[in-house]
């Protein structure tokens, strides 16, 4: 299972600074206890060019109907078809794929590696 660091160091901002990580603020209390509103996390968006995304990672995608949201949520499984059904860490406060379905591999932009 991926293991998302609590809080950052100084590796993490230095690729931060260089452009290697990306930042992105959490909305909402669907990943709860593991990060709050408010929260800011950095993320690998070129995680997957060499892999693909594994059980347990916590993930940056597009929502498969709003694609101007994006969303953080872990990976739950991988059906037949490839396709990533992805949770929340807070069922009552999460839109995921118990409502949307499995979403396409097109549609994971990155793996989230640390809290700032």
């Amino acid at each position: 299972m991926n293991k998302v660091r609590e809080r950052s160091h100084f590796g993490d901002l230095l690729l931060w600074l260089m452009r290697r990580r990306s930042r992105f603020l959490v909305r909402g209390e669907s990943m709860s206890p593991l990060f709050r509103d408010g929260d800011v996390v950095l993320a690998n968006l070129g995680a997957y060019r060499a892999h693909s995304p594994q059980i347990g990672d916590v993930v940056i995608a597009r929502h498969p109907y709003q694609t101007n949201e994006i969303i953080i949520k872990r990976i739950a499984a991988i059906d037949d078809e490839g396709r990533y059904e992805l949770r929340g860490e807070n069922p009552l406060e999460s839109t995921d794929s118990r409502s949307f379905g499995a979403v396409s591999p097109a549609l994971i932009l990155g793996r989230v590696t640390c809290r700032l």
